[in-house]
């Protein structure tokens, strides 16, 4: 079953039952819609229906850029991209906190992660881990946030960056994905 994007939603009652109406946003939504009410749906069968907020992700543009400073970044610093790109995420990028017994390997489950402090629990050991989310799960303000980071931490090593104005195409490419 694909995604169906939806820009309206309202409850309508008709002869005292109640009813959820969602308007699909879009032309391919729509057609997904009505492929689960003609192919999918069985009378007398229960669904269940999971309903999220949607968010662009960030442009293959902004992707391209932050990796190239960031190589730039690694170059400068005689370091590892991938610890650069590890350091910037701490820094500017989102994470979560998580608890696991102490003998579980976080590496089998997270790509980016770090010791936060350990406990005991009912006679366990745990250890607390912060995990990093990857920029490729971001959405375009995340990324925003995430690149302007980076062009900092560039300029801060006198690595040239685009101009603010370039920046600012950038942002409102990314702004106007996400109110699309």
């Amino acid at each position: 079953m694909s995604d169906i994007k939806i820009d309206k939603a309202s409850i309508t009652t008709i002869d005292e039952v109640d009813y959820l109406m969602l308007k699909p946003s879009d032309w391919s939504s729509l057609r997904a819609a009505r492929k689960f009410v003609k192919e999918i749906f069985k009378p007398g069968k229960t669904y269940i229906v999971n309903l999220k907020r949607f968010f662009n992700k960030r442009s293959l543009d902004s992707n391209a850029y932050a990796w190239k400073l960031i190589n730039e970044i690694a170059n400068v610093l005689r370091d590892d991209k991938d610890e650069v790109y590890l350091d910037i995420l701490k820094k500017y990028g989102q994470s979560e906190l998580f608890s696991a017994l102490k003998e579980i390997d976080p590496a089998g489950y997270f790509k980016y992660y770090e010791e936060f402090g350990s406990g005991v629990v009912n006679g366990k050991d745990f250890t607390h881990w912060k995990v990093f989310k990857g920029s490729s799960e971001f959405d375009s303000r995340e990324m925003s946030i995430l690149i302007s980071g980076i062009v900092n931490e560039a300029k801060e090593l006198n690595i040239e960056t685009l101009t603010p104005m370039e920046l600012e195409r950038l942002n409102s490419s990314w702004q106007a994905q996400k109110a699309s």
